[in-house]
Protein backbone atom coordinates (compact mmCIF):
# COMPACT_ATOMS: atom_id res chain seq x y z
CA UNK A 1 0.00 0.00 0.00
CA UNK A 2 0.48 3.62 -0.57
CA UNK A 3 1.78 4.83 3.24
CA UNK A 4 3.09 8.48 2.82
CA UNK A 5 3.15 10.91 0.62
CA UNK A 6 5.59 13.83 0.89
CA UNK A 7 5.66 17.05 -1.66
CA UNK A 8 7.84 20.27 -1.45
CA UNK A 9 7.65 23.07 -4.09
CA UNK A 10 5.31 21.29 -6.90
CA UNK A 11 3.13 24.10 -8.29
CA UNK A 12 0.63 25.27 -5.64
CA UNK A 13 2.31 22.74 -2.61
CA UNK A 14 4.81 23.97 -1.10
CA UNK A 15 5.05 21.36 1.98
CA UNK A 16 2.81 18.70 2.01
CA UNK A 17 3.12 15.20 4.04
CA UNK A 18 0.03 12.50 3.98
CA UNK A 19 0.04 9.63 5.54
CA UNK A 20 -2.61 7.13 3.73
CA UNK A 21 -4.39 4.13 5.20
CA UNK A 22 -6.20 0.94 3.61
CA UNK A 23 -8.95 0.75 1.88
CA UNK A 24 -10.90 3.29 0.31
CA UNK A 25 -9.09 6.96 0.71
CA UNK A 26 -11.31 9.74 -0.95
CA UNK A 27 -9.94 13.23 -1.95
CA UNK A 28 -12.69 16.39 -2.37
CA UNK A 29 -12.61 19.60 -2.76
CA UNK A 30 -13.80 22.60 -4.65
CA UNK A 31 -12.69 22.97 -8.84
CA UNK A 32 -8.66 24.27 -8.98
CA UNK A 33 -8.30 23.32 -5.30
CA UNK A 34 -5.03 21.79 -6.52
CA UNK A 35 -6.46 17.72 -6.52
CA UNK A 36 -5.25 17.08 -10.11
CA UNK A 37 -1.54 18.62 -8.70
CA UNK A 38 -1.67 16.03 -6.51
CA UNK A 39 -1.93 13.42 -8.38
CA UNK A 40 0.83 15.33 -10.74
CA UNK A 41 3.22 14.89 -7.91
CA UNK A 42 2.47 11.26 -6.99
CA UNK A 43 2.95 10.54 -10.87
CA UNK A 44 6.13 11.88 -10.91
CA UNK A 45 7.48 9.68 -7.73
CA UNK A 46 6.38 7.03 -9.97
CA UNK A 47 8.71 7.58 -12.75
CA UNK A 48 6.20 10.03 -14.68
CA UNK A 49 7.74 12.63 -17.58
CA UNK A 50 9.60 15.54 -15.59
CA UNK A 51 8.71 18.98 -16.38
CA UNK A 52 9.68 22.27 -15.33
CA UNK A 53 6.59 23.82 -15.20
CA UNK A 54 5.82 21.45 -11.80
CA UNK A 55 8.43 23.28 -9.85
CA UNK A 56 7.05 25.88 -7.57
CA UNK A 57 7.33 29.88 -8.94
CA UNK A 58 10.64 30.99 -7.16
CA UNK A 59 12.23 27.41 -5.96
CA UNK A 60 14.91 25.73 -7.66
CA UNK A 61 13.32 22.81 -7.53
CA UNK A 62 10.76 20.04 -6.23
CA UNK A 63 10.82 17.05 -4.64
CA UNK A 64 7.90 14.04 -4.20
CA UNK A 65 8.53 11.38 -2.12
CA UNK A 66 6.00 7.82 -2.17
CA UNK A 67 6.64 5.08 1.18
CA UNK A 68 5.38 2.02 -0.16
CA UNK A 69 5.02 -1.48 2.25
CA UNK A 70 4.68 -4.34 0.05
CA UNK A 71 5.19 -8.13 0.63
CA UNK A 72 8.02 -9.82 0.13
CA UNK A 73 7.53 -11.94 -2.56
CA UNK A 74 5.99 -8.66 -4.03
CA UNK A 75 7.37 -8.45 -8.17
CA UNK A 76 8.56 -4.86 -7.59
CA UNK A 77 10.72 -6.30 -4.81
CA UNK A 78 12.18 -9.01 -7.04
CA UNK A 79 12.78 -6.25 -9.79
CA UNK A 80 14.34 -3.98 -6.92
CA UNK A 81 16.44 -7.20 -6.22
CA UNK A 82 16.93 -8.41 -9.97
CA UNK A 83 18.61 -4.50 -10.35
CA UNK A 84 20.80 -4.88 -6.85
CA UNK A 85 18.52 -2.18 -5.07
CA UNK A 86 18.42 -2.51 -1.64
CA UNK A 87 15.58 -3.78 -0.67
CA UNK A 88 14.25 -2.25 2.73
CA UNK A 89 11.36 -2.67 4.76
CA UNK A 90 9.65 -0.31 3.02
CA UNK A 91 10.08 0.85 -0.90
CA UNK A 92 10.66 4.49 -0.76
CA UNK A 93 10.28 6.39 -4.27
CA UNK A 94 11.87 9.63 -4.43
CA UNK A 95 11.69 12.44 -7.58
CA UNK A 96 13.86 15.54 -7.75
CA UNK A 97 12.97 18.04 -10.37
CA UNK A 98 14.94 20.98 -11.12
CA UNK A 99 13.68 24.45 -12.56
CA UNK A 100 15.87 23.74 -15.19
CA UNK A 101 14.37 20.55 -16.44
CA UNK A 102 16.45 17.99 -15.26
CA UNK A 103 14.96 15.49 -12.71
CA UNK A 104 17.08 12.79 -10.31
CA UNK A 105 15.24 9.92 -9.38
CA UNK A 106 15.91 7.35 -6.15
CA UNK A 107 14.54 4.50 -4.88
CA UNK A 108 15.52 3.64 -1.41
CA UNK A 109 18.14 6.46 -1.38
CA UNK A 110 19.63 4.79 -4.57
CA UNK A 111 20.05 7.06 -7.41
CA UNK A 112 18.34 5.02 -10.67
CA UNK A 113 17.18 6.27 -14.08
CA UNK A 114 13.48 7.08 -14.90
CA UNK A 115 12.91 4.38 -16.81
CA UNK A 116 13.60 2.02 -13.77
CA UNK A 117 11.26 4.25 -11.66
CA UNK A 118 8.86 3.94 -13.92
CA UNK A 119 8.97 0.13 -14.34
CA UNK A 120 9.01 -0.19 -10.30
CA UNK A 121 6.09 2.09 -10.00
CA UNK A 122 4.13 0.44 -12.81
CA UNK A 123 4.26 -2.63 -10.90
CA UNK A 124 2.51 -0.64 -7.60
CA UNK A 125 0.25 1.75 -8.55
CA UNK A 126 -2.22 2.59 -11.30
CA UNK A 127 -3.50 6.06 -11.70
CA UNK A 128 -6.91 5.96 -13.96
CA UNK A 129 -8.94 8.97 -14.97
CA UNK A 130 -11.47 9.43 -18.19
CA UNK A 131 -9.10 9.91 -20.11
CA UNK A 132 -6.65 7.61 -19.09
CA UNK A 133 -5.56 4.77 -21.53
CA UNK A 134 -2.81 2.98 -20.21
CA UNK A 135 -4.75 0.01 -18.77
CA UNK A 136 -6.76 -0.60 -21.89
CA UNK A 137 -5.08 -0.55 -25.16
CA UNK A 138 -1.82 -2.24 -24.62
CA UNK A 139 -2.47 -5.92 -25.91
CA UNK A 140 -0.12 -7.88 -23.81
CA UNK A 141 -2.41 -6.05 -20.72
CA UNK A 142 -4.95 -8.09 -22.27
CA UNK A 143 -3.50 -11.03 -22.40
CA UNK A 144 -2.01 -10.68 -18.61
CA UNK A 145 -5.63 -9.59 -17.15
CA UNK A 146 -7.34 -12.12 -18.89
CA UNK A 147 -4.32 -15.08 -17.31
CA UNK A 148 -4.63 -13.19 -14.46
CA UNK A 149 -8.37 -13.54 -14.09
CA UNK A 150 -8.19 -17.32 -15.36
CA UNK A 151 -5.14 -17.92 -12.91
CA UNK A 152 -3.46 -19.41 -15.69
CA UNK A 153 -0.34 -18.32 -14.52
CA UNK A 154 1.14 -22.18 -14.06
CA UNK A 155 0.53 -22.80 -17.98
CA UNK A 156 1.91 -19.48 -18.94
CA UNK A 157 4.88 -20.32 -17.59
CA UNK A 158 5.02 -24.05 -18.96
CA UNK A 159 4.84 -22.26 -22.41
CA UNK A 160 7.27 -19.68 -21.98
CA UNK A 161 9.55 -22.44 -20.53
CA UNK A 162 8.45 -24.70 -23.71
CA UNK A 163 9.26 -21.92 -25.90
CA UNK A 164 12.84 -21.50 -24.53
CA UNK A 165 13.41 -25.51 -24.95
CA UNK A 166 12.00 -25.10 -28.46
CA UNK A 167 14.57 -21.58 -29.30
CA UNK A 168 17.15 -23.43 -28.09
CA UNK A 169 16.70 -26.56 -30.06
CA UNK A 170 16.01 -25.25 -33.22
CA UNK A 171 18.85 -22.84 -33.04
CA UNK A 172 21.09 -25.93 -32.38
CA UNK A 173 19.39 -27.53 -35.27
CA UNK A 174 20.34 -24.55 -38.00
CA UNK A 175 24.27 -24.55 -36.15
CA UNK A 176 24.65 -27.96 -36.93
CA UNK A 177 23.42 -27.72 -40.62
CA UNK A 178 25.83 -24.57 -40.81
CA UNK A 179 28.42 -26.76 -39.52
CA UNK A 180 27.86 -29.55 -42.18
CA UNK A 181 26.94 -27.12 -45.45
CA UNK A 182 30.51 -25.52 -44.40
CA UNK A 183 32.11 -28.44 -43.90
CA UNK A 184 30.59 -30.07 -47.25
CA UNK A 185 31.70 -26.80 -49.37
CA UNK A 186 35.53 -27.58 -48.20
CA UNK A 187 35.14 -31.71 -49.43
CA UNK A 188 37.16 -31.94 -52.02
CA UNK A 189 39.60 -29.57 -50.52
CA UNK A 190 40.07 -31.50 -47.20
CA UNK A 191 39.96 -34.75 -49.22
CA UNK A 192 43.13 -33.22 -51.38
CA UNK A 193 44.69 -32.19 -48.32
CA UNK A 194 44.20 -35.19 -46.28
CA UNK A 195 45.78 -37.39 -49.32
CA UNK A 196 48.52 -35.14 -49.61
CA UNK A 197 49.92 -34.69 -46.06
CA UNK A 198 48.93 -38.13 -45.67
CA UNK A 199 51.17 -39.16 -48.29
CA UNK A 200 54.01 -37.03 -47.41
CA UNK A 201 53.65 -38.24 -43.44
CA UNK A 202 55.31 -35.01 -42.29
CA UNK A 203 56.62 -35.09 -38.36
CA UNK A 204 57.23 -32.88 -35.99
CA UNK A 205 60.78 -32.01 -35.02
CA UNK A 206 61.60 -33.24 -38.93
CA UNK A 207 62.43 -29.97 -40.45
CA UNK A 208 65.57 -29.15 -37.77
CA UNK A 209 66.67 -32.95 -38.42
CA UNK A 210 66.69 -32.83 -42.55
CA UNK A 211 68.21 -28.76 -41.98
CA UNK A 212 70.98 -30.74 -39.76
CA UNK A 213 71.54 -33.63 -42.03
CA UNK A 214 71.30 -31.59 -45.08
CA UNK A 215 74.67 -29.56 -43.60
CA UNK A 216 76.51 -32.31 -42.68
CA UNK A 217 76.76 -34.12 -45.92
CA UNK A 218 77.16 -30.32 -47.42
CA UNK A 219 79.92 -30.25 -45.30
CA UNK A 220 81.31 -33.79 -46.05
CA UNK A 221 81.15 -33.30 -49.92
CA UNK A 222 82.88 -30.24 -49.39
CA UNK A 223 85.98 -31.91 -47.75
CA UNK A 224 85.21 -34.83 -50.09
CA UNK A 225 87.33 -32.60 -52.40
CA UNK A 226 89.63 -32.07 -50.27
CA UNK A 227 90.57 -35.65 -49.75
CA UNK A 228 90.37 -36.21 -53.73
CA UNK A 229 93.22 -33.72 -54.64
CA UNK A 230 95.84 -35.33 -51.82
CA UNK A 231 94.90 -39.08 -53.22
CA UNK A 232 95.58 -37.46 -56.96
CA UNK A 233 99.20 -36.16 -55.30
CA UNK A 234 99.94 -39.50 -53.70
CA UNK A 235 98.36 -41.65 -56.14
CA UNK A 236 98.13 -39.87 -59.34
CA UNK A 237 100.25 -39.92 -62.56
CA UNK A 238 102.33 -37.29 -60.85
CA UNK A 239 102.70 -39.24 -57.53
CA UNK A 240 106.18 -39.00 -56.07
CA UNK A 241 106.45 -42.37 -54.97
CA UNK A 242 107.10 -44.06 -58.35
CA UNK A 243 110.27 -41.59 -58.87
CA UNK A 244 111.46 -41.78 -55.36
CA UNK A 245 111.32 -45.63 -55.62
CA UNK A 246 113.21 -45.29 -59.29
CA UNK A 247 116.04 -43.00 -57.46
CA UNK A 248 116.33 -45.08 -54.33
CA UNK A 249 116.88 -48.22 -56.66
CA UNK A 250 119.72 -46.12 -58.87
CA UNK A 251 121.63 -45.30 -55.34
CA UNK A 252 121.07 -48.85 -53.91
CA UNK A 253 122.92 -50.32 -56.76
CA UNK A 254 125.94 -48.10 -56.21
CA UNK A 255 125.46 -48.11 -52.79
CA UNK A 256 126.29 -52.03 -53.00
CA UNK A 257 128.79 -51.51 -55.61
CA UNK A 258 131.30 -50.32 -53.01
CA UNK A 259 129.75 -46.44 -53.09
CA UNK A 260 129.19 -46.30 -49.48
CA UNK A 261 128.76 -42.89 -49.67
CA UNK A 262 125.01 -43.14 -50.93
CA UNK A 263 124.07 -45.58 -48.35
CA UNK A 264 122.39 -42.27 -45.78
CA UNK A 265 120.64 -41.20 -49.54
CA UNK A 266 118.92 -44.97 -49.65
CA UNK A 267 118.20 -45.10 -45.97
CA UNK A 268 116.38 -41.90 -46.46
CA UNK A 269 114.68 -42.11 -49.70
CA UNK A 270 113.42 -45.84 -48.41
CA UNK A 271 111.85 -43.79 -44.93
CA UNK A 272 110.57 -41.28 -47.40
CA UNK A 273 108.59 -44.00 -48.85
CA UNK A 274 107.72 -45.43 -46.25
CA UNK A 275 106.25 -42.25 -45.00
CA UNK A 276 104.30 -41.89 -48.08
CA UNK A 277 102.87 -45.69 -47.87
CA UNK A 278 101.72 -44.78 -44.42
CA UNK A 279 100.09 -41.40 -45.84
CA UNK A 280 98.57 -42.96 -48.50
CA UNK A 281 97.06 -45.87 -46.46
CA UNK A 282 95.76 -43.15 -43.70
CA UNK A 283 94.12 -41.15 -46.79
CA UNK A 284 92.43 -44.45 -48.12
CA UNK A 285 91.47 -44.60 -44.40
CA UNK A 286 89.76 -41.51 -44.28
CA UNK A 287 88.40 -41.86 -48.06
CA UNK A 288 86.67 -44.92 -46.60
CA UNK A 289 85.27 -42.81 -43.52
CA UNK A 290 84.00 -39.96 -45.36
CA UNK A 291 82.48 -42.09 -48.18
CA UNK A 292 78.52 -40.45 -48.65
CA UNK A 293 75.49 -41.07 -50.87
CA UNK A 294 75.46 -37.64 -52.70
CA UNK A 295 71.76 -38.80 -53.65
CA UNK A 296 71.42 -38.90 -49.92
CA UNK A 297 71.65 -34.74 -50.46
CA UNK A 298 69.51 -34.63 -52.72
CA UNK A 299 66.70 -36.51 -51.33
CA UNK A 300 67.31 -34.76 -48.25
CA UNK A 301 67.44 -31.08 -49.61
CA UNK A 302 64.31 -32.45 -51.58
CA UNK A 303 62.32 -33.28 -48.72
CA UNK A 304 63.00 -30.41 -46.78
CA UNK A 305 62.22 -27.92 -49.61
CA UNK A 306 58.87 -29.95 -50.22
CA UNK A 307 58.47 -29.91 -46.29
CA UNK A 308 59.32 -26.03 -46.14
CA UNK A 309 56.94 -25.56 -49.22
CA UNK A 310 53.97 -27.25 -47.88
CA UNK A 311 54.27 -24.96 -45.03
CA UNK A 312 53.43 -22.00 -46.79
CA UNK A 313 51.08 -23.72 -48.59
CA UNK A 314 48.89 -23.95 -45.02
CA UNK A 315 50.20 -20.59 -43.93
CA UNK A 316 51.67 -22.47 -40.58
CA UNK A 317 55.16 -24.02 -39.93
CA UNK A 318 56.19 -27.28 -40.48
CA UNK A 319 55.81 -28.27 -37.18
CA UNK A 320 52.22 -27.46 -37.44
CA UNK A 321 51.56 -29.22 -40.93
CA UNK A 322 50.32 -32.11 -37.71
CA UNK A 323 47.49 -30.21 -36.84
CA UNK A 324 46.41 -29.34 -40.21
CA UNK A 325 46.17 -32.42 -41.48
CA UNK A 326 44.24 -33.43 -38.05
CA UNK A 327 41.67 -30.41 -38.60
CA UNK A 328 41.23 -31.65 -42.38
CA UNK A 329 40.51 -35.22 -41.11
CA UNK A 330 38.21 -33.85 -38.59
CA UNK A 331 36.14 -31.96 -41.03
CA UNK A 332 35.67 -35.43 -43.22
CA UNK A 333 34.87 -37.07 -39.73
CA UNK A 334 32.50 -34.26 -39.72
CA UNK A 335 30.92 -35.18 -42.63
CA UNK A 336 30.66 -38.48 -41.92
CA UNK A 337 28.88 -37.89 -38.44
CA UNK A 338 27.92 -34.66 -38.95
CA UNK A 339 24.48 -35.84 -40.25
CA UNK A 340 23.56 -38.37 -37.87
CA UNK A 341 24.11 -35.67 -35.03
CA UNK A 342 21.93 -33.79 -37.20
CA UNK A 343 19.34 -36.55 -36.88
CA UNK A 344 19.60 -36.49 -33.43
CA UNK A 345 19.11 -32.49 -33.01
CA UNK A 346 16.24 -32.66 -35.53
CA UNK A 347 14.28 -35.56 -33.55
CA UNK A 348 15.01 -33.50 -30.53
CA UNK A 349 13.74 -30.05 -31.62
CA UNK A 350 10.34 -32.18 -32.82
CA UNK A 351 10.04 -33.07 -29.62
CA UNK A 352 10.32 -29.88 -28.45
CA UNK A 353 7.78 -28.42 -31.20
CA UNK A 354 5.09 -31.07 -29.86
CA UNK A 355 5.63 -29.98 -26.16
CA UNK A 356 5.36 -26.31 -27.50
CA UNK A 357 2.32 -27.31 -29.61
CA UNK A 358 0.64 -29.73 -26.94
CA UNK A 359 1.01 -26.98 -23.88
CA UNK A 360 0.08 -23.68 -26.53
CA UNK A 361 -3.06 -25.51 -26.98
CA UNK A 362 -3.98 -26.38 -24.01
CA UNK A 363 -3.33 -22.91 -23.03
CA UNK A 364 -5.40 -21.08 -25.56
CA UNK A 365 -8.52 -23.64 -24.55
CA UNK A 366 -8.38 -22.46 -21.01
CA UNK A 367 -8.11 -19.05 -22.48
CA UNK A 368 -10.81 -19.62 -24.20
CA UNK A 369 -13.00 -20.71 -21.24
CA UNK A 370 -11.87 -17.75 -19.58
CA UNK A 371 -12.79 -15.28 -21.87
CA UNK A 372 -16.14 -15.99 -21.89
CA UNK A 373 -16.19 -16.24 -17.76
CA UNK A 374 -14.45 -12.58 -17.93
CA UNK A 375 -16.99 -11.26 -20.81
CA UNK A 376 -19.77 -12.22 -18.32
CA UNK A 377 -18.12 -11.13 -15.19
CA UNK A 378 -17.48 -7.98 -16.71
CA UNK A 379 -21.65 -7.57 -18.25
CA UNK A 380 -22.59 -8.43 -14.84
CA UNK A 381 -21.28 -5.63 -13.40
CA UNK A 382 -22.45 -3.14 -16.51
CA UNK A 383 -26.12 -2.75 -15.32
CA UNK A 384 -25.69 -1.03 -12.30
CA UNK A 385 -23.75 1.82 -13.86
CA UNK A 386 -26.08 2.77 -16.31
CA UNK A 387 -24.24 0.32 -19.12
CA UNK A 388 -26.99 -2.42 -19.41
CA UNK A 389 -27.51 -2.50 -22.79
CA UNK A 390 -23.82 -3.17 -23.29
CA UNK A 391 -21.28 -5.81 -24.01
CA UNK A 392 -17.87 -6.60 -23.15
CA UNK A 393 -16.20 -8.37 -25.37
CA UNK A 394 -12.81 -10.51 -25.08
CA UNK A 395 -11.38 -11.03 -28.69
CA UNK A 396 -9.64 -14.12 -29.12
CA UNK A 397 -7.29 -14.47 -32.19
CA UNK A 398 -5.58 -17.41 -32.32
CA UNK A 399 -2.73 -18.64 -34.88
CA UNK A 400 -1.21 -22.12 -34.42
CA UNK A 401 1.89 -20.59 -36.56
CA UNK A 402 2.63 -18.27 -34.34
CA UNK A 403 5.53 -19.46 -32.10
CA UNK A 404 5.66 -16.91 -29.30
CA UNK A 405 6.53 -17.25 -25.38
CA UNK A 406 3.11 -15.82 -24.78
CA UNK A 407 1.48 -19.00 -26.76
CA UNK A 408 -0.61 -18.81 -29.91
CA UNK A 409 -3.46 -16.15 -28.68
CA UNK A 410 -3.96 -12.59 -29.26
CA UNK A 411 -5.97 -11.05 -26.91
CA UNK A 412 -8.11 -7.64 -27.30
CA UNK A 413 -10.65 -6.28 -24.75
CA UNK A 414 -13.75 -4.67 -26.99
CA UNK A 415 -16.73 -2.86 -26.29
CA UNK A 416 -20.39 -2.95 -27.34
CA UNK A 417 -22.06 0.59 -26.05
CA UNK A 418 -25.20 0.18 -28.27
CA UNK A 419 -26.96 -3.28 -29.97
CA UNK A 420 -26.49 -3.15 -33.51
CA UNK A 421 -23.58 -1.22 -33.26
CA UNK A 422 -19.94 -2.58 -34.11
CA UNK A 423 -17.34 -4.04 -31.58
CA UNK A 424 -14.36 -1.78 -31.06
CA UNK A 425 -11.74 -0.93 -29.04
CA UNK A 426 -12.42 0.95 -26.11
CA UNK A 427 -10.84 4.05 -26.24
CA UNK A 428 -13.09 4.33 -29.89
CA UNK A 429 -16.46 3.48 -28.85
CA UNK A 430 -16.59 4.71 -25.31
CA UNK A 431 -17.31 8.04 -24.28
CA UNK A 432 -15.05 9.58 -21.13
CA UNK A 433 -17.94 8.32 -18.56
CA UNK A 434 -18.07 4.96 -20.28
CA UNK A 435 -14.64 4.02 -20.30
CA UNK A 436 -14.31 5.09 -16.52
CA UNK A 437 -16.91 3.24 -15.95
CA UNK A 438 -15.90 -0.01 -18.09
CA UNK A 439 -12.53 0.29 -16.77
CA UNK A 440 -14.10 0.38 -13.10
CA UNK A 441 -16.45 -2.76 -13.27
CA UNK A 442 -12.91 -4.78 -14.90
CA UNK A 443 -11.12 -3.52 -11.69
CA UNK A 444 -13.63 -5.04 -9.83
CA UNK A 445 -13.60 -8.37 -11.25
CA UNK A 446 -10.02 -8.48 -11.51
CA UNK A 447 -9.27 -6.84 -8.41
CA UNK A 448 -7.90 -10.26 -6.36
CA UNK A 449 -6.61 -11.23 -9.64
CA UNK A 450 -3.20 -9.99 -10.74
CA UNK A 451 -4.24 -6.05 -9.90
CA UNK A 452 -1.84 -4.00 -8.52
CA UNK A 453 -1.74 -3.10 -4.90
CA UNK A 454 -2.90 0.38 -5.33
CA UNK A 455 -5.28 1.83 -7.58
CA UNK A 456 -5.98 5.64 -7.85
CA UNK A 457 -9.17 7.04 -9.63
CA UNK A 458 -9.77 10.62 -10.96
CA UNK A 459 -13.03 11.63 -10.90
CA UNK A 460 -14.24 8.74 -12.99
CA UNK A 461 -17.69 9.50 -11.48
CA UNK A 462 -17.73 12.89 -13.50
CA UNK A 463 -21.06 13.30 -15.56
CA UNK A 464 -23.22 10.66 -13.20
CA UNK A 465 -25.14 10.96 -10.03
CA UNK A 466 -27.93 9.18 -7.96
CA UNK A 467 -28.11 5.60 -8.42
CA UNK A 468 -25.26 5.34 -11.01
CA UNK A 469 -22.72 7.74 -8.25
CA UNK A 470 -23.58 4.95 -6.11
CA UNK A 471 -22.87 2.15 -7.65
CA UNK A 472 -19.72 3.59 -8.55
CA UNK A 473 -19.35 4.17 -4.51
CA UNK A 474 -20.33 0.18 -3.30
CA UNK A 475 -17.91 -0.80 -6.83
CA UNK A 476 -14.81 1.29 -5.45
CA UNK A 477 -15.74 0.28 -1.56
CA UNK A 478 -15.59 -3.93 -3.16
CA UNK A 479 -12.10 -2.72 -4.75
CA UNK A 480 -11.10 -1.78 -1.37
CA UNK A 481 -11.55 -4.87 0.39
CA UNK A 482 -8.69 -6.44 -2.46
CA UNK A 483 -6.81 -3.42 -2.81
CA UNK A 484 -5.37 -0.13 -1.58
CA UNK A 485 -7.88 2.66 -3.77
CA UNK A 486 -7.93 6.18 -3.21
CA UNK A 487 -10.28 8.60 -5.77
CA UNK A 488 -10.89 11.97 -6.54
CA UNK A 489 -14.41 12.73 -6.97
CA UNK A 490 -17.24 15.17 -6.88
CA UNK A 491 -19.94 12.27 -5.87
CA UNK A 492 -20.93 11.96 -2.23
CA UNK A 493 -22.48 8.63 -3.00
CA UNK A 494 -18.88 7.99 -3.34
CA UNK A 495 -17.21 10.34 -0.28
CA UNK A 496 -19.28 8.47 2.10
CA UNK A 497 -18.33 5.43 1.55
CA UNK A 498 -14.54 6.08 1.93
CA UNK A 499 -12.80 4.83 5.25
CA UNK A 500 -10.49 8.12 4.78
CA UNK A 501 -11.96 11.17 3.67
CA UNK A 502 -9.14 13.83 2.24
CA UNK A 503 -10.02 17.75 1.77
CA UNK A 504 -8.06 19.53 -0.97
CA UNK A 505 -8.42 23.38 -0.16
CA UNK A 506 -6.77 26.12 -1.78
CA UNK A 507 -5.54 28.85 1.11
CA UNK A 508 -3.53 31.84 1.20
CA UNK A 509 -0.27 31.68 3.34
CA UNK A 510 -0.27 35.64 4.18
CA UNK A 511 -2.77 38.28 3.34
CA UNK A 512 -1.69 39.26 -0.67
CA UNK A 513 0.84 36.36 -0.68
CA UNK A 514 1.16 33.18 -2.81
CA UNK A 515 -1.96 30.83 -2.58
CA UNK A 516 -1.14 27.00 -1.93
CA UNK A 517 -2.38 24.08 -1.79
CA UNK A 518 -3.43 22.14 1.91
CA UNK A 519 -5.10 19.12 2.98
CA UNK A 520 -7.14 18.06 5.62
CA UNK A 521 -8.02 15.04 6.65
CA UNK A 522 -12.11 15.35 7.77
CA UNK A 523 -13.71 12.94 10.50
CA UNK A 524 -17.06 13.22 12.11
CA UNK A 525 -19.00 16.65 11.87
CA UNK A 526 -16.14 17.88 9.53
CA UNK A 527 -16.71 14.92 6.58
CA UNK A 528 -20.43 15.49 7.03
CA UNK A 529 -19.85 18.61 6.13
CA UNK A 530 -17.80 18.66 2.95
CA UNK A 531 -20.70 15.34 2.23
CA UNK A 532 -23.62 18.06 2.23
CA UNK A 533 -21.58 20.63 0.42
CA UNK A 534 -21.11 18.18 -2.18
CA UNK A 535 -25.12 17.12 -2.38
CA UNK A 536 -26.19 21.50 -2.30
CA UNK A 537 -23.59 22.92 -3.76
CA UNK A 538 -22.43 26.95 -2.97
CA UNK A 539 -25.01 27.32 -0.07
CA UNK A 540 -25.36 24.28 2.67
CA UNK A 541 -28.33 23.91 4.17
CA UNK A 542 -29.60 22.54 7.07
CA UNK A 543 -31.31 19.31 4.69
CA UNK A 544 -28.19 19.04 2.98
CA UNK A 545 -26.39 18.09 6.66
CA UNK A 546 -29.19 16.19 7.19
CA UNK A 547 -28.89 14.07 4.01
CA UNK A 548 -24.90 14.30 4.15
CA UNK A 549 -25.39 12.51 7.86
CA UNK A 550 -27.75 9.61 6.72
CA UNK A 551 -25.72 9.24 3.81
CA UNK A 552 -22.64 8.55 5.42
CA UNK A 553 -24.73 6.27 8.54
CA UNK A 554 -26.26 4.14 5.79
CA UNK A 555 -23.45 3.24 3.86
CA UNK A 556 -21.50 2.89 7.66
Amino acid sequence: MLSALSVRNIVLIDQLDLALDEGLTVLTGETGAGKSILLDALTLALGGRGDASLVRTGAENGQVVAVLQLPEDHPARVALRDNAIADDADVILRRVQFADGRTRAFINDQPVSAGLLQTIGRLIVEIHGQHDDRALIDVATHRASLDAFGGHEPMVAAVRAAHHDLVEADAAVAEQRAIIAEATAREEYARHVVEELDAFAPVAGEENDLAERRQHLMSLEKAAEEVRDADDVLNGPSAPSAALAGLMRRMLRKAEGGADVFQPTVDALDAALVSLDAVSDALEDLKREMAFDPGELNATEERLFALRALARKHQTTADGLGEVLEKYRADLEMLASGETNLKALEETAAKARATYTKRAEQLSAARTKAAKALSAAVEGELPDLKLGSARFIVDQQVDATRVAASGYDQIAFLVQTNPGTQPGPLLKVASGGELSRFLLALKVVLADRGSVPVLIFDEIDTGVGGAVADAIGRRLGQLSHKVQVLSVTHAPQVAARAQSHLLIEKQAVEEGAFMRTHVRQLDGAARQEEVARMLAGATVTDEARAAAGKLISEIL
